[in-house]
């Protein structure tokens, strides 16, 4: 059946189909598994309080910060069939060594901030290490045609992970949710050992793309700080990425007020957390298919990058007029679901107008370390608001402000990339 309903949605090869559901199963599980505990995360900080999560964004940006370089040099050496395995395996283990942490102990604070600093970290490059593994299985004209179906897995496990969580967590608990996503880990191993027997077995019908393998040269991290401060546009991109994480953050700490003093049981905030990941999902899901695209051929990548920032302005001051969990739910669902489905498709179209050398080396740069950093800034900012007395809605009023910025911040960067291609730095003049 499923290879019938995959059949549809794109012009697959009988000699392929094996290897595309082994692949649609793999992306399936992993998205699955992490969405499933990711909701464990958000309750676990309703339990460690605003400060401590206020110092673990210190943590997991110094972690993404140390994880760049290190992945570069990984990449370098090995190929991602051989280390894919080992980085879900290690994955699966310390969740289940982290769910048996908490069964024994389910208010062990350590366990609790190692873990959300481990999960936060982990989102940065599992997807990565993912696709770049099947471009090494796929060549580059079956990318064109399969790569879309394949994503359908993740988008599948992205909304079926939560969905079982919101309907298990009272039953199992949240190390029963984690003992679950550990699961899942090592059916996304089982998958990927699967898909490349398939790919052995039928070595005519598939490629591999070693040249996407190949490292680009000089360090990423050096040469991407270089570029970003050289060039308007891509440190325009800097402060865009900064001020969503801002946004981000505000909302994220008003939502672990609100949900802490609404949700006495640890099982509970789970089960609502997940509910909301559920249909952020399935809204995402819906919007992506018959509305972003859309959107950015009639309305352009202006519309994309300002929709969401324009929209938050109206939902932080309405929830700074109303501070209940239901308006509170509806600022998140349309925040996360807008970001998803409206401005990560338009941040990714406003790299487009880089050159693909440098998009490469800058991206890394401001997907990990300077949205990290946004993080600790903006959490840093509201928690000296608040030790200055600032009430939480006085805060939400401020974040508007921050919203306003944000889109007229997207409003010029889109309306840039119209331009065409970012021209390059011109050379050093000489005299004479």
């Amino acid at each position: 059946m499923l290879a019938r309903l995959l059949h549809r949605s794109a012009k697959i090869d009988p000699k392929e189909m094996p290897a595309v559901i082994a692949a649609f199963a793999l992306i399936f599980c992993v998205m699955c598994g992490y969405f499933a505990v990711r909701s464990v995360r958000e309750t676990a900080s309703t339990i460690l309080g605003n400060d401590r999560v206020t110092s673990l964004f210190w943590y997991t940006w110094i972690a993404s910060l140390a994880i760049v370089p290190g992945y570069g040099w990984v990449v370098a050496r090995f190929r991602r069939a051989k280390f894919l395995p080992v980085v879900y395996s290690l994955v699966a283990l310390a969740l289940a060594l982290i769910g048996f942490a908490l069964q024994r102990d389910p208010k062990n604070t350590f366990v609790m901030e190692f873990f959300f600093v481990m999960i936060s970290v982990l989102n940065l490059f599992m997807i990565s290490v993912f696709w770049g593994f099947l471009l090494e299985i796929f060549d580059k004209e079956q990318t064109k045609r399969l790569f879309g179906a394949i994503a359908a897995g993740g988008s599948a496990g992205a909304l079926l992970g939560p969905t079982l969580t919101a309907l298990l967590a009272k039953q199992i608990g949240n190390h029963g949710v984690l003992y679950m996503g550990a699961a899942l880990f090592v059916l996304a191993v089982v998958c990927q050992r699967i898909l490349l027997r398939v790919w052995h077995a039928a070595p005519a019908t598939h490629a591999v793309a070693v040249g996407h393998d190949q490292p680009v040269g000089g360090n990423p991290l050096v040469d991407g700080v270089r570029l970003l401060f050289t060039s308007p546009y891509l440190l325009g991109i800097g402060v865009f990425v900064i001020l969503l994480a801002s946004i981000n953050t505000f909302l994220y700490f008003e939502q672990l007020r609100i949900v802490h003093d609404t949700f006495a049981s640890p099982a509970q905030r789970t089960q609502v957390f997940g509910t909301i990941d559920a249909v952020v999902q399935g809204l995402t899901l819906g919007l992506q298919l018959f509305a972003t695209g859309r959107i950015a051929s009639r309305l352009g990548v202006v519309a994309l990058v300002t929709i969401i920032p324009i929209a938050m302005v109206f939902g932080y001051l309405a929830l700074a007029l109303f501070s209940s969990f239901g308006m509170l739910v509806t600022v998140i669902i349309a925040r996360r679901v807008g970001e998803y489905a409206f401005v990560r498709p338009g941040r990714e179209m406003l790299f487009s107008a880089v050159k693909n050398q440098d998009r490469y080396r800058v991206k890394h740069v401001i997907d990990v370390p300077v949205y990290r950093g946004g993080d600790v800034l903006s959490s840093q900012l509201q928690n000296r608001l608040g030790s200055a007395g600032w009430s939480p809605s006085t805060i939400l009023v401020f974040g508007a402000g921050i919203a306003a910025l944000w889109a007229l911040n997207g409003w010029w960067l889109g309306r840039r990339r119209e331009l065409g291609p970012v021209a390059e730095q011109p050379a050093a003049q000489t005299g004479g």
